[in-house]
């Protein structure tokens, strides 16, 4: 391990301002770098990139008639 490799602990610390792309461009690669070769953080990394893309296309889903119809019903009352 170099000594200016990163350490998981701050890969962690800083995955979510990666995965919004909010870090400086040596911060990143840095990141880059250190997930080619950890298994681990590459794991976690992953994950939180596609809970976050499921979240998001949640929200573009239009809801099923019948649920429409019932908050509708509730909302009247």
């Amino acid at each position: 391990m170099n000594a200016s490799d990163i350490s998981c602990e701050e890969v962690i610390e800083r995955l979510f301002d990666y995965l919004d792309r909010e870090l400086d461009a040596h911060t990143r690669e840095e990141i880059d770098r250190h997930l080619e070769r950890c298994h681990d953080c590459f794991s976690r990394a992953e994950f939180e990139r596609r809970l976050r893309e499921r979240v998001a296309n949640t929200g573009s889903q239009a809801a099923p008639e019948r649920l429409r119809r019932r908050v509708s019903e509730l909302i009247r009352r």
